[in-house]
C-alpha cells in the first residue's frame, strides 16, 4: 500500500539520521522503568515491539537531566549519570536492528515533581504550582538554572555516546521550561522573565548547550505547546513570536499543546478529530520552515496521509495508537488497514494507570501491551471446543483468541448484532470513536473460519451442549443499575415518559432537540454513565442538573476525562450536587436528600437514572449445574462477574489462554 500512502512511506532525512517512514512514537511514560531510574527488559521490549511493527522513529518517554530534583514520576526514567547508559545502549541496539531509528526526550519536571517522591520541594520559574492544587514550587536561583542547563547537555551527550539517533528537549506540558516560557506560571522580574525573549532565555541556553556538547550533525527535536489552552497562557501567536529566540538549533519542532489544566487537550480527549492539531504544524512550520512534526488522535492512515500531502507537517506523531497496536505502521504499509486495532482514546490503561494512580500502563483494547501477539504461533496440540455466550467486546476477545489457537469455538449472541454495550455508547455523539474497538473485533472474528457465530440465537443448554464443549465461556455483560427506590420502576422508560435510562436514552436520540435552551435535565447518577449523559445535554443549552450520592462526582474516572468533563461542566453552568441521595422518582420530578438532610424536589423536562450497571449471567447456575458432572471448563468473565470496564473485559477474554494451557491442549 506504499502507492497509496507514499507521502507516509516517503524516508525523511535529518542531518546525519534517516527515517524510512513518516511515522513516530511519541513519548509517553509508562512507569516500565526499574526504581533506580534504569532501562527495563521490559521496557526494551515494549519499544522492540513498536520497532517491530515498522514505527519509522520511536521517541523514548521522557528521561530525567536531574534527580531526584527534576525527576516526573516513581520510576522515570535517569540519563542523569553514566551508569544508565549500558541498559539504554542495549535499547538503542534493539530498536536498529529492525530498522527504526530511536530518539530520547530530555526532560526536567521542574514544579510538576512530588515532593512525596522526591523528597524535596520542587523547583520552577516562580512560586506557582504547575496545576490547581498543586505544591507551590520554590523559584530557581540564577546559579541553578545555568546548572540545570549544563545538566541538560552532559544528557544529551549521554544519549549520543548510547547509540540514540537524535534527542528530544521538552518544553511543554507544564515541565520546567515549560514553565519559563509561559506567563502562567513565571513572574520572574530577572533576565529569565517578563519579556517573551526573557522567558525564553532558558530554553534558548539549554538548546545551545545541547547543541555544543552534541556536534552540528546530531538533530535536536524540541517538544512545545504551542497554544497552551488556558486563559492568560500562551496563545498559538504568542508561540510564534517566542521561538525566534531559540529556532536556530533546532532541528524539528514536535508541535503539542495544552499545559497540566488542559490536559484534554495535551492528551487527546475521545471527542477530537483525527489530526485536529495539525494547524498548529503548519503555522511553525511556514513562519521558521523548519520540518514539524504533528500529533493528535490520528488513527485513521489517510487523515495522516493528507496532513503530510498538504504540507501541514512533515511527521506524525503516534502515542496512544502504537500502544494500541504496534503493527500500525505493518498493516498500513501491507494493506490490513482493517486489521488495525485503533485506540478508543478512552485515556484509562495509559494515562489513567500512570498519571492517576501510578501503575505500569496498560490498554483498554491490547492486552498485551508489551509481549505483542505471539500466542498466534501457538497452536493447540489435541481438539478443543469452546463455547462463547455473549457477543460483546469481553466475549470476543475470548472466542477470537481462542479460535486464532485452533479451537473449535461457537459465539452465541442472542441480540441482532454483535459488540455490546460499549456498540450501544458508541451511538453519543461525542463517543463514536469507542465503536472501533467492537467493529475491530467483529472484522477480526469474520476472518476466523473455525469461528461459528450465532446471533438473534438465545443460548440454551440444549443449545450448548449440542456443540459438544470443553471450555464455556459466559460473557453475558450487565444491564442497568435499578434499585427498589419509591416510583423508579413506576416511571422509567415508559412510552411518552420523562424518565430514562442510559440505553433508552440511547435508543432515542434523534428525538432529543439540537437547541434544548430553557429545558430541565436532571441525571441522577455521577459516573461515567451519568457524565456521558451531561456532555450530551449541556452543549445543546439545557439547564442540567448531576446528582450523586458519594462526595466526589467522577470518582474513578481517568484524569484526562475528568479535567475535560469538568471544564465543560463549568462552561455551561451545570449544578452539581454532591452527597445528594435520590429518594423518589415522580413523573416529572426527583426528591432528594440534600447533604444538609433538607428534602427537596428537583423538577425536569428529561430526568435520567444512571445509577450503574449491574452484573447479568441469567443462564451461569444452569449451565454450571447441568455441566457439574463433567469435565467442562466454565469460565465467567466480563460485566457478567461484576459491571467494570472494557479493560478488565478484554483481559479476561484473552486470559483463556491460560485455561487452554491448564487443561493441555496449549504448551
Amino acid at each position: 500500500m506504499k502507492s497509496k500512502y507514499k507521502h507516509i512511506f516517503e524516508p525523511l532525512s535529518i542531518k546525519h539520521m534517516t527515517l524510512k517512514n513518516r511515522i513516530v512514537m511519541t513519548p509517553m511514560g509508562t512507569n516500565y522503568g526499574e526504581q533506580n531510574g534504569e532501562m527495563s527488559f521490559l521496557h526494551i521490549n515494549y519499544y522492540e515491539q513498536r520497532a517491530k511493527g515498522g514505527t519509522g522513529l520511536l521517541i523514548v518517554e521522557n528521561a530525567s537531566v536531574d534527580s531526584p530534583q527534576g525527576s516526573n514520576g516513581t520510576t522515570q526514567l535517569r540519563i542523569d549519570h553514566d551508569n544508565y547508559m549500558p541498559r539504554l545502549f542495549k535499547l538503542c541496539e534493539t530498536v536498529h536492528k529492525h530498522g527504526s531509528c530511536i530518539a530520547i526526550q530530555l526532560n526536567h519536571a521542574g514544579a510538576s515533581a512530588q515532593s512525596a517522591r522526591t523528597n524535596m520541594q520542587p523547583v520552577s520559574a516562580s512560586d506557582i504550582p504547575s496545576k490547581a492544587g498543586g505544591e507551590i514550587p520554590r523559584p530557581l536561583e540564577k546559579e541553578e538554572i545555568y546548572n540545570i542547563v549544563k545538566k541538560y547537555g552532559e544528557a544529551a551527550r549521554r544519549a549520543q555516546i548510547s547509540g540514540f539517533d537524535a534527542v528530544e528537549i521538552h518544553a511543554g506540558h507544564s515541565y520546567l521550561i515549560s514553565q519559563f516560557l509561559s506567563p502562567l506560571t513565571n513572574k520572574r522580574t530577572d533576565e529569565f522573565g517578563g519579556s517573551p525573549e526573557n522567558r525564553a532565555r532558558f530554553a534558548r541556553l539549554v538548546i545551545e548547550e545541547v547543541r555544543r556538547q552534541v556536534g552540528p550533525f546530531f538533530p535536536i527535536f524540541c517538544r512545545i505547546s504551542a497554544d497552551e489552552f488556558m486563559e492568560g497562557g500562551n496563545t498559538l501567536e504568542d508561540t510564534l513570536e517566542y521561538l525566534q529566540y531559540f529556532e536556530k538549533e533546532v532541528d524539528v519542532f514536535d508541535v503539542s499543546c495544552g499545559l497540566n489544566g488542559s490536559i484534554q487537550y495535551q492528551i487527546d480527549a475521545n471527542y477530537l478529530p483525527d489530526g485536529w492539531r495539525s494547524y498548529m504544524a503548519k503555522a511553525v512550520k511556514e513562519r521558521y520552515n523548519k520540518p514539524c512534526m504533528t500529533m493528535g488522535n490520528i488513527r485513521n492512515p489517510q487523515v495522516a496521509e493528507d496532513i503530510l500531502a498538504k504540507g501541514d507537517a512533515d511527521l506524525i506523531g503516534m502515542g496512544r495508537g502504537l500502544i494500541a497496536d504496534p503493527e500500525w505502521v505493518n498493516k498500513v504499509e501491507f494493506g490490513d488497514e482493517a486489521d488495525i486495532r485503533k485506540c478508543i482514546s478512552c485515556n484509562i490503561g495509559c494515562a489513567g494507570n500512570r498519571i492517576g494512580i501510578n501503575r505500569p500502563i496498560r490498554c483498554t483494547i491490547n492486552p498485551s501491551v508489551n509481549e505483542g501477539e505471539v500466542y498466534k504461533k501457538k497452536k493447540i496440540k489435541k481438539p478443543c471446543n469452546v463455547v462463547v455466550i455473549g457477543g460483546g467486546t469481553a466475549g470476543l476477545e475470548a472466542a477470537c483468541t481462542a479460535a486464532e489457537v485452533g479451537c473449535t469455538t461457537f459465539l452465541i449472541e442472542k441480540k441482532p448484532e454483535l459488540g455490546g454495550l460499549a456498540a450501544i455508547i458508541s451511538k453519543i455523539p461525542d463517543k463514536k470513536r469507542l465503536s472501533d474497538f467492537p467493529n475491530y473485533l467483529i472484522h477480526r472474528a469474520g476472518k476466523l473460519k473455525n469461528l461459528f457465530v450465532f446471533k438473534n440465537t438465545e443460548a440454551t443448554l440444549e443449545l450448548i451442549r449440542s456443540m459438544n464443549p470443553n471450555i464455556i465461556v459466559n460473557a453475558t455483560g450487565s444491564n442497568p443499575l435499578l434499585p427498589p427506590i419509591k416510583g423508579l420502576h413506576d416511571h422509567i422508560n415508559k412510552e411518552g415518559g420523562k424518565v430514562a435510562s442510559i440505553t433508552h436514552m440511547i435508543n432515542h436520540l434523534a428525538d432529543y432537540p439540537e437547541d434544548m435552551t430553557g429545558k430541565k435535565v436532571v441525571v441522577i447518577g455521577g459516573g461515567a454513565v451519568g457524565l456521558d449523559v451531561v456532555e450530551f445535554f449541556a452543549p445543546r443549552g439545557a439547564q442540567v442538573d448531576i446528582v450523586e450520592m458519594m462526595p466526589i462526582i467522577g470518582n474513578g474516572i481517568d484524569p484526562v476525562s475528568k479535567v475535560g468533563t469538568f471544564a465543560l461542566m463549568n462552561k455551561y453552568g451545570v449544578k452539581q450536587r454532591p452527597n445528594t441521595a435520590l429518594l423518589e422518582v415522580n413523573a416529572d420530578s426527583f426528591s432528594v436528600k440534600n447533604s444538609d438532610g433538607s428534602i427537596e424536589d428537583l423538577p425536569f423536562d428529561y430526568g435520567f437514572v444512571c445509577l450503574g450497571m449491574r452484573a447479568n449471567a441469567p443462564i451461569l447456575d444452569a449451565v454450571r449445574k447441568d455441566f457439574e458432572d463433567e469435565d467442562v471448563e466454565i469460565l465467567n468473565i466480563g460485566d457478567s462477574v461484576r459491571a467494570r470496564r472494557i479493560i478488565e473485559g478484554t483481559e479476561e477474554g484473552r486470559n483463556i489462554l491460560n485455561t487452554l494451557i491448564k487443561r493441555d491442549y496449549l504448551d
